[in-house]
């Protein structure tokens, strides 16, 4: 094995450092109240909790930068198995908490395996795709992935968690960075988009804009002799799946998924209820103004007006205490963040490394993303927090070994296994 003349990535790791220091802070701002402990190390308060966390996080980066980067590779599906067991065993020894039997708790430790769930899903991805004469363009290894992504999926939903679900459309990122056809990737938006439009504009309206955008493609490209009958083909096919999505929410959707949806696309008005976190979250962002409160001087959070706000609505802090400029600083190290990853992914000569690191991008934006649309109020409100900044072990366990196991990876780069 060719030695190792490329240490780790230190931006990375300081961009790392600064979101965990940050999330921190923002996690005490969002806990003290009036009876607050003293003590910024108090077990009793979330802040208290949090440094504890990281500090075991330390001790989890320093285990995954000892051992070998070949581990990961050779022992992934052994870690995606262990993976599927565990979210299986949460319906038989797992907690339920808030409707949602997620959890292990083990004294006053709690353990959610469905974050943990996601790096051992990029691991095996990984592993796939690299194997030998596996094609993503062949339909029977698309399947086989398929299945690899929707196992966990249908644990994480039978919990329920349509939140942690939702992150693994991240994956497409990988997939379609190794030569999965880009009309899968045409074909899910444009499923959401038919999805969104019909509950928002009915049906009839959505059938007529398919028909007509139809129609105008068809006479765009008639000097190719295109085929009339896949043109109606497609159009039926999409009618069809708007016809469905009524049904599919009325009957699949829970109560509370539709008032979500029907919040955000302004067909209810409910801001004492269903509606109260996000109109309250809208709130705080919106009085920090240009440059913000000031560290621990929001009202909204010191008032705990925004419920979950050091979890899930951190980032509501954030927009109170920091203002638009301080909200600016963040999403940009989350950018760089994205970018740093993509250019070390792009640099890999190993395809696990690389497909590995594109899944690690997917995941990082996919909640990113659906966590601060939930929070601004363009996204309905599910359980996505928002990574290193958001209270809790298990995701911060999570995000942190599913970043330095690329670190890792890539720190072994020029090695070949």
């Amino acid at each position: 094995m060719a030695k190792n003349k490329s240490g780790f990535d230190w931006i990375t790791i300081l961009i790392y450092l600064l979101l965990v220091g940050f999330g921190w802070a923002n996690i005490y701002s969002a806990s003290l109240g009036a009876n607050s402990p003293d003590g910024f190390l108090n077990m009793d308060t979330p802040y208290g909790r949090q440094a504890l966390f990281i500090t075991l996080s330390i001790f989890l980066i320093i285990v995954i930068l000892s051992i070998e980067a070949k581990f990961y590779q050779r022992f992934s599906s052994v870690m995606y198995a262990i993976s599927l067991i565990s979210l299986a065993g949460l319906f038989i020894f797992g907690s339920t908490i808030a409707g949602q039997t997620a959890w292990y708790v083990i004294g006053p430790v709690s353990l959610q395996p469905a974050e943990f769930a996601k790096a051992a899903t990029a691991l095996a991805i990984a592993k796939y795709v690299s194997g030998i004469q596996v094609n993503l363009k062949e339909f029977k290894h698309q399947i086989r992935i398929f299945i690899i992504i929707c196992l966990p999926v249908l644990l994480v939903m039978l919990q329920p968690d349509a939140g942690s679900a939702l992150i693994y459309f991240g994956f497409i990122f990988p997939l379609y960075r190794e030569g999965l056809h880009f009309a899968y990737l045409l074909l899910g938006f444009f499923a959401a988009f038919l999805f969104v439009a019909t509950l928002a504009f009915g049906i009839p309206w959505v059938i007529a804009g398919i028909i007509l955008i139809g129609i105008s493609i068809f006479l765009k490209n008639r000097k190719k002799r295109p085929t009339i009958l896949k043109y109606i083909f497609l159009m039926a096919v999409a009618v069809g799946f708007s016809l469905s999505v009524n049904y599919v929410f009325e009957n699949v959707f829970k109560q509370h998924h539709r008032d979500r949806f029907n919040i955000v696309l302004g067909k209810e008005v409910d801001s004492r209820g269903i509606g109260y976190n996000t109109n309250q979250s809208e709130i705080a962002i919106g009085s920090g103004g240009l440059l913000g409160k000031g560290w621990t001087e929001g009202t909204q959070t010191k008032g705990h007006f925004v419920p979950e706000q050091h979890t899930d609505y951190i980032f509501s802090t954030v927009g109170e205490e920091w203002g638009f400029l301080g909200s600016a600083v963040l999403i940009t190290l989350f950018i760089l963040l994205f970018l740093r990853l993509l250019f070390l992914a792009e640099r890999q000569r190993s395809q696990f490394n690389r497909v590995y690191g594109y899944s690690l991008i997917g995941i990082l934006f996919m909640h990113f993303l659906v966590n601060i649309g939930m929070v601004i109020g363009i996204f309905p409100t599910v359980g996505i927090p928002l990574p290193f900044l958001s209270y809790g072990g298990s995701g911060l366990w999570a995000f942190t070994a599913l970043l330095f196991i690329f670190i890792k990876l890539d720190s072994e780069r020029m090695s070949f296994f």
